[in-house]
């Protein structure tokens, strides 16, 4: 059996079907952030607490990682990611219709548990399906869809909020992931170079223990949690910061700040293709140093300096995220799964830390607290991927 080659009628349609999982997935999780404003408002929250609506969901997604990883090794790539999209998209417009902010957290809480499936998967099976020279390639098109998804979700989640409520925005993302769901099936092939394994837990912990024994995938781990760390951090608190003076903006023109998630789509394809011909740790290196002057930028008053310090950290980020990535996939080997679940299982633990603690700095320093803490986050990452120098 040969592997799914770049320019192949296979290649095509897996991309489309994991953009529009990925669309589908990140629509979903990242579904309140632009609303944190307006749920601290209706129910009388700090930004902090309001920031919970999204950790809650980012830490149980982490959690669920870890053994939604090791099923589909069992039940297969496509099912699993299949039902995940599904469920995911009926929660979503469940979510919408819940009265309190505790009935919210615990629906949020339920789409950390299904959305799980498919980034634990997706890595999983490109690993598997698709040659490797053409690994970077795909694998950065995927994160694009990802980037898309939750770029789309929030401006229309925005745009809804300001004509409608958060609550109509939420159900609206709903319906907008049952059709990407519909084109997630009909065009993802089926696995060819998967083998089902029994899911024993003695192999399971086996496994997640000795992926930590594989050089490179510790830092990666810790590049992953730092990455998002930081970019929850800039983008759970920047919708603050711009509602108020002198800004003043209204949901919706905060909502279309997110279009500079198009920047990430471009980054990922682009920055990938570039890792596989000049090696991963040099443009990694580069797309690190990339989102610190990025997130620099943002300190600036003015309006449009702010956009395009956030735009250049974007597309630093999702440089970043599709490198370390295809990384993992390849020097996870044979648990390729449990190596894709562990590395998202520490970038989206990442994002729950992150996300919360910098809302504590917010609330002290303002936009210069959030700001010193992710150019930290920065900081480290670059000297974590300068100890992978033998790993090239």
């Amino acid at each position: 059996m040969t592997y799914i080659q770049r320019g192949t009628t296979e290649f095509k349609k897996v991309n489309i079907a994991l953009f529009a999982g990925g669309f589908c997935t990140f629509a979903i999780l990242w579904g309140t952030q632009p609303l944190l404003p307006d749920i601290a408002k209706e129910f009388q929250l700090t930004p902090a607490m309001a920031s919970l609506s999204l950790t809650t969901t980012t830490i149980t997604l982490a959690i669920s990682l870890l053994l939604i990883g090791s099923l589909s090794d069992q039940y297969g790539r496509k099912n699993i990611m299949a039902i995940s999209l599904i469920a995911s998209s009926i929660l979503a417009i469940l979510t919408g219709f819940a009265p309190t902010f505790s009935l919210l957290i615990l629906c949020r809480i339920l789409q950390g548990i299904t959305l799980a499936g498919l980034p634990a998967v997706a890595m999983a099976y490109l690993g598997e399906e698709i040659e490797r020279k053409s690994l970077g390639l795909a694998m950065g098109l995927y994160i694009s869809g990802n980037s898309v998804g939750g770029m789309a979700g929030r401006i229309i989640n925005g745009f809804l909020t300001d004509y409608f409520n958060w609550h109509i925005a939420l159900m609206g993302i709903g319906i907008v992931s049952l059709l990407a769901t519909i084109i997630f099936w009909l065009f993802l092939p089926p696995s060819t170079h998967f083998i089902a394994h029994k899911l024993q837990l003695k192999h399971f912990a086996t496994s997640l223990l000795g992926t930590f024994k594989t050089p490179g995938l510790p830092h990666l781990f810790l590049i992953g949690f730092l990455l998002q760390a930081g970019f929850v951090s800039l983008y759970n608190y920047i919708g603050f910061e711009l509602i108020q003076p002198p800004y003043s903006l209204s949901q919706t023109l905060v909502g279309f700040i997110f279009i500079v998630y198009l920047v990430g789509t471009f980054s990922s394809t682009w920055m990938g293709m570039l890792a596989d011909l000049h090696g991963k740790r040099k443009i990694l290196l580069l797309a690190l140093l990339i989102l610190f002057i990025g997130v620099c930028i943002t300190l600036q008053l003015n309006l449009w300096l702010k956009i395009i310090g956030i735009a250049i950290f974007t597309f630093g980020f999702f440089a970043a995220h599709s490198i370390a990535s295809s990384w993992v996939g390849e020097l996870g080997k044979e648990d390729r799964a449990q190596a894709a679940a562990l590395y998202l299982f520490f970038y989206y633990l990442g994002g729950s830390v992150g996300g919360t603690t910098s809302g504590t700095f917010y609330h002290h320093f303002g936009w210069l607290g959030v700001v010193a803490i992710i150019a930290a986050f920065s900081v480290l990452s670059l000297f974590v991927t300068t100890r992978l120098r033998t790993m090239t």
